[in-house]
């Protein structure tokens, strides 16, 4: 939400401080975090499993069989800049799971709040309410139920 009153500075017509929240703009924004966790995890598999350098594929010094120094400089290079790059996608992963199961959690609250208000308009109990006040978090990877 903003200084406005909303989001996207949206405020509904209610009295005080009334806000109108687009449930279906996070639902997209839900959505659309699945899908980034989804590529995440091919980037984490692809840079685990298709960044390699064989030994040797460097080449080797003529006069003995044993590759060029800077062949091994290289080579451990390599091997330090794809055990950093796995770290960073393994971190992106967690943020975006956190910001997803955040969002998702927000987006229960908002719904849940909806039908309180609903509910109370129109004379019915708050147990029509859509959950317990509690949204499930999501399972590592994915945020399910979207």
């Amino acid at each position: 939400m903003n200084g406005t009153g909303g989001i996207n500075g949206e405020v509904n017509g209610m009295a005080g401080d009334g806000y109108k929240v687009d449930l279906s703009a996070l639902d997209n924004a839900i959505k659309k975090l699945n899908g980034i966790i989804a590529d995440l995890g091919k980037t984490g598999q692809d840079t685990k499993h298709k960044t390699v350098l064989p030994s040797g594929a460097l080449g080797f010094s003529p006069t003995c069989d044993a590759p060029f120094k800077e062949a091994e400089d290289l080579s451990k290079a390599h091997d330090d800049m794809k055990t950093y790059l796995e770290s960073v996608v393994h971190h992106l992963e967690e943020v975006m799971d956190d910001f997803g199961a955040k969002t998702k959690r927000a987006h229960g609250a908002y719904q849940d709040a909806e039908a309180d208000t609903a509910s109370a308009v129109h004379g019915t109990s708050s147990a029509a309410s859509s959950s317990s006040g509690t949204v499930p978090t999501a399972a590592s990877g994915s945020m399910s139920g979207v």
